[in-house]
């Protein structure tokens, strides 16, 4: 099994500490995807795995193998970094074959493993240029079939997608995927890119300030956010945040706040709250647009209305705070510079304590 286990691991530069303790099981051919802010010690725990940072404390183990003091070169895993680290005077070719001539393959073997490869990649017609002839997504793609010809039980992925523009990032994204599921190897993969986390992520561990928020699928995290900095953190835009009292309603808690009211959902740890200062948080995605003849309408001042296509993003003001709703273009474009209020459902509706962060709310599903 070419998992990998992350017991207790703590990694100190003296006497600061900077990863706290954290646990981690990554499951034989899963991809999981490590996200969070600058600083949150998510390149430091993958370089640990990979043997480029040493551990100050706990076990990591790699195919139910103690690591800790195993060169890199002995934890059978290979690593795609931010910046290629291509050898430029070596075309394509000889650049995938590096570890295997260092490993002082059969040169029939490095000849069939670096056809393959490309063939895998789309890089068979590239193999004789050399890495300044070459595209950021094709000199990424060269740097993933080095690592892929050596067949490892692990992938490393540090921030690769980080060089290259917008559309390259989405195509790269694409190929990563399709790769992943073709080949079924283990991959640790990191970034700060929300967007990345979701799309290519069989889990996402959320980190921050050294020690793990959160682990879940995408729309696990998306919709059942353990705290108010998961919620905030995924999600483009962001989850809103309103400061409100639990009160009782009609048959349900309700959230109250400067003269508006919103249900919330039927749940116990809600209904027995009654008279608590909260945080209630709405998903953009989640609010819908409504005028003054729908029930249970929360009103709202617009700012401005930015049009993304199929898409727009309503900027507003909640109880003096900013709100933002996201909703459909086609056929209602003309009404939406006169939007006035929202309704969202009960059951998507966040509940946070407002010292603790944490969620109060019962769980949403994806069905």
């Amino acid at each position: 099994m070419s998992g990998v286990s992350l017991d207790g691991i703590v990694k100190a530069y003296g006497a600061v500490q900077v990863v706290h303790g954290i646990d981690l099981e990554v499951q034989e051919k899963e991809f999981v995807v490590l996200v969070g802010p600058s600083g949150c010690g998510k390149s430091t725990t993958l370089r640990m795995i990979a043997g480029l940072e040493e551990i100050t404390d706990g076990e990591l183990k790699i195919d139910g193998r103690l690591v800790n003091r195993v060169a890199p070169k002995d934890r059978d895993v290979a690593m795609v970094f931010q910046n290629y680290a291509l050898y430029p005077h070596l075309n394509v070719s000889e650049n995938i074959a590096f570890g295997l001539r260092i490993r002082k393959e059969p040169k029939d073997r490095i000849a069939a493993s670096v056809e393959e490869v490309a063939g895998i990649l789309g890089l068979t017609e590239y193999l004789d240029r050399r890495p300044a002839d070459l595209s950021g997504g094709q000199r990424q793609r060269v740097a993933m079939g080095r690592a892929i010809v050596r067949r490892p039980k692990v992938f490393l992925f540090d921030e690769p997608l980080s060089n290259l523009d917008a559309k390259l990032r989405t195509q790269m994204r694409a190929e990563i995927k399709r790769l992943h599921n073709r080949l079924g190897v283990t991959s640790v993969y990191v970034t700060h890119d929300q967007v990345e986390a979701m799309t290519l992520a069989d889990r996402i561990v959320v980190m921050n300030d050294g020690r793990i928020e959160q682990i879940g699928t995408p729309m696990e995290l998306f919709l059942n956010p353990a705290n108010m900095f998961v919620a905030e953190f995924l999600g483009a835009p962001p989850m809103n945040m309103v400061q409100a009292e639990i009160v009782a309603g009609e048959g349900q808690p309700a959230a109250q706040f400067q003269g508006h009211r919103i249900a919330l959902p039927k749940i116990d740890s809600l209904q027995n709250a009654v008279g608590r200062h909260v945080t209630v948080g709405i998903r953009p995605e989640f609010a819908e647009i409504a005028d003054d003849s729908v029930a249970g309408r929360v009103g709202i001042d617009i700012d401005l209305v930015e049009t993304l296509g199929s898409e727009a993003l309503i900027h507003a003001s909640l109880a003096g705070k900013p709100f933002v709703i996201r909703t459909d273009t086609v056929g209602q474009m003309a009404k939406l510079d006169h939007v006035s209020g929202f309704t969202v459902p009960p059951h998507l509706i966040r509940v946070f304590d407002s010292e603790t962060g944490r969620a109060l709310a019962g769980q949403v599903t994806a069905a």
